[in-house]
């Protein structure tokens, strides 16, 4: 098997890639990660997964390489993660009693052959009806200010879901791991 080599910085992406129990090392590209006009948010987040692959070859000329990027979708508006307090809460106030669409690309490129799979996962989370006094104390409580959405999913992020639907909760967090083990069968990798 050729090495396998994760796209990324995310600890999340990390954690949920150490699951499939297979040796992997980490590397973070440096791409231009910006929405291009009239770009459809499933077309920016393959592409990206895919230009983040891309952007390694040289430096990985024989590996497999995992790209992956997310976007969250309120609407028809992409929504990003918030970085601050106040982003968040005006986040979570738009999506109370909502419906967040979250999309994952995903793109395993091997190296040697040039050959790249690509595709996009999209989970869906509808979010209980929730008052500024719910969302603040959520907010002090697990500081989600890095997550797209403004919500851990893994965490206490979980208590702010009505319901979820997806055919991968794993890509709620940022990697699809169903997804991404049929890609590396096809690859001929060997999953324990």
């Amino acid at each position: 098997m050729p090495p396998l080599l994760l796209a990324s910085s995310s600890v999340y992406r990390r954690e949920l890639l150490a699951r499939l129990q297979l040796p992997f090392t980490c590397s973070s590209p440096d791409i231009d990660e910006s929405h291009r006009p009239n770009e459809a948010a499933i077309e920016l987040v393959k592409r990206l997964a895919e230009e983040k692959a891309r952007a390694l070859v040289g430096s990985h000329p024989a590996h497999l390489i995992i790209g992956s990027d997310q976007v969250a979708v309120l609407g028809e508006r992409i929504i990003g993660k918030p970085h601050t307090f106040e982003k968040a809460r005006e986040q979570l106030l738009a999506s109370s009693g909502a419906s967040v669409t979250f999309l994952t690309g995903l793109a395993l490129l091997n190296s040697q052959t040039g050959h790249c799979q690509v595709d996009c996962v999209p989970f869906t989370v509808h979010m209980r009806t929730l008052d500024t006094a719910r969302i603040e104390r959520y907010l002090r409580a697990e500081q989600p200010y890095d997550c797209a959405g403004s919500f851990k999913a893994e965490g206490l992020g979980v208590s702010l879901f009505q319901r979820t639907e997806g055919p991968d909760a794993t890509s709620l967090i940022g990697l699809p791991l169903i997804r991404l083990i049929d890609m590396l069968l096809a690859e001929g990798v060997q999953i324990p």
